[in-house]
């Protein structure tokens, strides 16, 4: 080979090698992007808002960067049908090519979506849907919520501690309103207590007069009630004073959904003396909280943060935090760098169980008071480190 033919295959390697070196750069600089899967529109709009509230303040406020590379939330409209969300959750992964899918507003639509995270190995945090089985459908899923169950016994314990001797049960008809009148039922009749009947509505629905009527026909001491937050449950709250129970002194009991921090000021007084147990409140008497939603609000004309927006907000957080762990990678790794994470959240201390994926926290009760002049959800009591019931046997 002539000198000069070594020069030009000397030429023609170095520019092999460089070229490399620049896809490999180009490879390392592309966003890790993250999929948020959320009803935006539709009956359900108000979760996907507070979801993403959450999920974007968590970035503004800490960095949207990991190992050199940006970190893009792309949102997707599930209009709140499950069918949708399967297709949306496909097509991030295998179009947008996501290393983490997230959101899902409510159980039906977490259900559809674990196949796929399961299928491609794609961590998926759920940052709202509450049905107990949720971490149960896929081994990548890792929950920032709830479940029912964990956050309804504290106010069935109340209850029986409270002179309450007859209940009746108002719950809409899908997987979560079943755990709450499951988890409410076991508890307060353990106690004593009695539930003199169990009536299930549409999980979609503006009437509830019959439901109402035959309530208190049943003449109890209070309604244990489970809707999914939003519009609904002060529709059900104008409803209930419409029908007089609030005059016969009948106590309105339930999870926090009922009196959603995002709709609670829509419901007038008769909100007021409502009880409930919950995992967060707007209200929390924290600096962190403080800042959390003084945070939410500034970036969203004024909303007020409820328990979705800060699901959303420590759902990226665990994302983040994991990322670093692995250095940007996903699957497995990823799975495992959230698994045990613990932190104090603006609701509160919370750990992800590193054997359920699902997470710890303080459930508090409260009852819902006037405020400087708003309505508030304020906590007078609380239980500590709280598993799903489920998964603490």
């Amino acid at each position: 080979m002539t000198s000069r033919q070594l020069v030009a295959r000397a030429a023609a390697l170095a520019l092999t090698a460089a070229a490399a070196v620049s896809s490999m750069t180009a490879l390392a600089a592309d966003p890790i992007r993250v999929g948020l899967v959320v009803p935006m529109t539709g009956p359900f709009a108000y979760m996907g808002r507070q979801i993403e509230a959450g999920a974007t303040l968590y970035l503004a406020e800490h960095g949207d960067t990991v190992a050199g590379r940006k970190v893009e939330i792309v949102i997707k409209d599930d209009v709140g049908v499950p069918a949708t969300t399967k297709r949306l959750a496909q097509e991030l992964v295998l179009n947008d090519k996501v290393t983490v899918l997230a959101g899902f507003g409510l159980t039906p639509q977490a259900f559809a979506a674990a196949p796929i995270a399961t299928q491609s190995k794609t961590p998926m945090v759920v940052m709202q849907a509450a049905t107990s089985s949720v971490t149960e459908k896929s081994p990548y899923i890792v929950r920032t919520s709830m479940t029912l169950p964990q956050v309804t016994g504290a106010v069935a314990n109340w209850a029986a501690s409270n002179k309450v001797k007859k209940v009746v049960s108002m719950v809409s008809d899908f997987a979560p309103g079943v755990d709450a009148e499951t988890t409410f039922k076991e508890l307060f009749t353990a106690k004593g207590g009695e539930v003199v009947e169990s009536l299930r509505m549409p999980i979609i629905t503006n009437d509830f007069a019959p439901f109402l009527q035959r309530a208190r026909d049943a003449n109890p001491d209070a309604i244990f009630l489970f809707l999914p937050a939003g519009d609904s449950a002060a529709i059900f709250m104008k409803q209930f004073a419409e029908r007089g129970l609030d005059k016969a002194g009948i106590k309105l009991l339930g999870t926090g959904d009922i009196v959603d921090d995002d709709v609670l000021g829509q419901m007038g007084d008769v909100a007021l003396g409502t009880i409930t147990s919950h995992h967060y409140s707007a209200a929390h008497p924290s600096a962190l909280n403080k800042k959390f939603v003084a945070g939410i609000e500034k970036a969203n004309k004024g909303m007020r943060p409820s328990f979705m927006a800060v699901g959303g907000y420590d759902g990226m957080r665990v994302i983040m935090e994991g990322l670093k762990v692995t250095n940007g990678a996903g699957g497995e790794a990823l799975v495992n760098a959230m698994k045990g994470q613990q932190f104090e959240s603006p609701r509160g201390p919370v750990q992800i169980d590193p054997q359920t994926r699902d997470i710890i926290q303080d459930v508090y009760v409260r009852k819902v008071e006037r405020v400087g002049g708003q309505l508030f959800n304020v906590e007078f009591d609380s239980q500590k480190a709280v598993k799903d019931p489920g998964k603490a046997k």
